[in-house]
């Protein structure tokens, strides 16, 4: 098959949850467990970092394998969901898996793919860590897709466990409460692994230390250690830097970032301390690796969507966060910013309730209602009838780039152009 046809079979023969939703989420790691020891169980030979959390676990992977790289290791990075190409999920020192690779794993394993029928999310797992495994990478940092515990890349005895924050986010499968939620995240913690928390929530650590205990793992609570405080944003150069001071113990210091979301700051400490307990189990990043792993994260790894700029005059802003905290970060931010007025060019996924998003969204910006051409997506004219129930009015332009160029031509130049709530209205954005 050509890359063409074999993507094509991914994503017809293979149930892909970030385009039907539900039906392909699976309930146990049969599936996975089942192919890696198809592949000869490749996960078994790669040293790894496994990350989970609600939010922020795709900017802090990202990091950590910007760090490694710049510390000379050979990195792997598995993420989900890509934004523009199915390529970026699986990627080696900021490289995209070749389409060769992609055409020979599934030509190689067809037979077996069609009779064990894996999720497409399934078969990703275990073609990230076949690749790995192929190219000898000397450490990957694995990303959680959902929850933890039966996640499928939840097979892997990694070298540090992290988890990010706690929050309400596919609440049908992981629970309904806070500790629910963290209970199934804190299923990614293995015996004698440490284990870093990002972000210290009441309501979740005593899930997290009992688990910990149970599994005779140290715990590490991240913000103890470091204390972040955004200082502002710099110019070096044609880019854009995020500043933040640092209090560690008796010590203050200033580190540059390239990810430009204040949300980070709930991410830093986390990266922060996986690098110290990195070290201390003896892998080599000096201080420069860590300043420019953190200052090009974005071009090390190829990460997008993450507050991105897209234009000035209007300001343009991509943001992927679209659960409740990630959109209280985003509006928090928002009003960090001088302009006329807002638009909010907004998409959302049918199979979540989105009432508390709604009840947060500002009443005085102007909204262009748009889809992603995803079965998932709900449709802008139902997203546009919710919101108006919440006294949200605008333009109902399904398509994501009408929907974005209508509201570029009728903005002022001092206004502020928004684009997301959901990942796969940022992905189909053209100029991303």
């Amino acid at each position: 098959m050509t890359y063409q046809e074999t993507l094509d079979y991914l994503f017809n023969s293979l149930p892909m949850f970030q385009r039907v939703g539900a039906s392909a989420f699976r309930k146990d790691l049969h599936n996975t467990l089942a192919l890696c020891a198809h592949l000869g169980n490749p996960e078994r030979k790669l040293k790894s970092i496994h990350v989970a959390g609600t939010n922020g676990k795709g900017s802090t992977s990202h990091t950590l394998a910007a760090i490694f790289q710049s510390a000379g290791y050979k990195t792997g990075l598995y993420t989900s969901p890509h934004l523009k190409s199915f390529t970026e999920r699986i990627r080696i020192n900021g490289l995209d898996i070749s389409e060769d690779a992609v055409v020979q794993f599934v030509a190689e394993n067809k037979e077996f793919l069609d009779e064990l029928k894996p999720s497409f999310f399934e078969m990703t797992v275990g073609m990230a860590f076949w690749y790995f495994e192929q190219q000898k990478v000397d450490i990957a940092v694995i990303e959680v897709g959902m929850g933890g515990r039966l996640d499928s890349t939840n097979v892997i005895h990694p070298e540090l466990c992290v988890i990010t924050n706690i929050g309400f986010d596919h609440m049908q499968f992981l629970g309904g409460t806070l500790p629910e939620i963290a209970a199934e995240k804190a299923g990614i913690m293995k015996a004698g692994v440490p284990v870093v928390i990002s972000q210290t929530q009441e309501e979740t650590s005593s899930v997290f230390i009992k688990k910990a205990s149970e599994m005779n793992a140290q715990i590490l609570f991240a913000e103890d250690e470091f204390e972040i405080k955004r200082k502002g944003e710099k110019r070096i150069g044609n880019k854009l830097l995020a500043e933040y001071i640092v209090k560690s113990g008796p010590d203050d210091f200033t580190l540059k970032f390239g990810l430009l979301g204040n949300y980070q700051r709930l991410n830093l400490p986390g990266i922060l301390e996986s690098v110290e307990q990195l070290r201390k189990q003896g892998w080599e990043i000096s201080e420069e690796a860590k300043k420019k792993g953190l200052s090009d994260v974005v071009t090390l790894t190829g990460l997008k969507g993450r507050w991105q700029v897209l234009g000035e005059k209007p300001i343009v802003i991509a943001d992927t966060g679209h659960n409740e905290p990630g959109i209280q970060e985003i509006l928090s931010q928002l009003k960090t910013y001088t302009y006329q007025n807002l638009w909010m060019v907004l998409g959302m996924v049918q199979d979540k309730d989105i009432s508390m998003i709604l009840t947060l969204l500002p009443k005085k910006a102007t909204y262009v209602f748009c889809n992603a051409e995803i079965p998932r997506a709900l449709p802008a004219v139902q997203l546009a009838e919710k919101a108006f129930k919440f006294g949200l009015k605008g333009e109902i332009i399904p398509d994501v780039n009408e929907a974005l160029n209508f509201a570029r031509k009728n903005a002022g130049p001092d206004d502020l152009i928004f684009v997301g709530g959901s990942t796969f209205v940022v992905a189909e954005i053209d100029d991303l």
